[in-house]
């Protein structure tokens, strides 16, 4: 996805989703992102969540590149490449990009690349937060959901 800050420069937000769980596990804003950050990124995650089956991406250059898959193949993990001009194959990934734009960076004006990388991801911890909240509202009973008003 690509953003710009007050001064025109472009940056660019690379988000790595759970499937399973739908959850934002990381967002990296930088002006360019290079395979070396794409495996940096992922990297981290794989020390602390462990390394995935596969990883779904799409096509874009940071993802296809011979370093990436080499890497990605010494781990055992397999990858699955959207179709270009297919959205739908990538659903949860395209659903979370659309909400960060319609809710964030729509809204706001980044005068710095620091800045945008503050807001977006205190924004992506808020998104979290809100998505346990909202898969566990079974959890939960509508007395315990709805805040009781004092009655005098």
């Amino acid at each position: 996805m690509i953003a710009r800050t007050a001064d025109g420069r472009v940056f660019r937000i690379l988000s790595i989703m759970d499937e399973y769980t739908r959850e934002c596990l990381s967002i990296l804003v930088s002006r360019h992102i290079t395979a070396q950050d794409v495996i940096d990124q992922l990297f981290q995650l794989f020390v602390f969540r462990g390394i995935p089956a596969h990883i779904r991406s799409d096509n874009g250059p940071e993802f296809t590149t011979k370093v990436i898959r080499d890497w990605l193949t010494r781990l055992g993990v397999k990858t699955l490449f959207i179709e270009p001009g297919s959205p739908w194959e990538n659903g949860y990934i395209e659903s979370f990009d659309g909400k960060l734009r319609d809710e964030l960076l729509n809204r706001e004006v980044f005068t710095t690349l620091i800045e945008a990388k503050i807001l977006i991801e205190q924004w992506r911890k808020g998104y979290n937060h809100y998505l346990r909240f909202y898969q566990r509202r079974e959890d939960f009973t509508v007395e315990q959901l709805v805040p009781k008003l004092p009655i005098e």
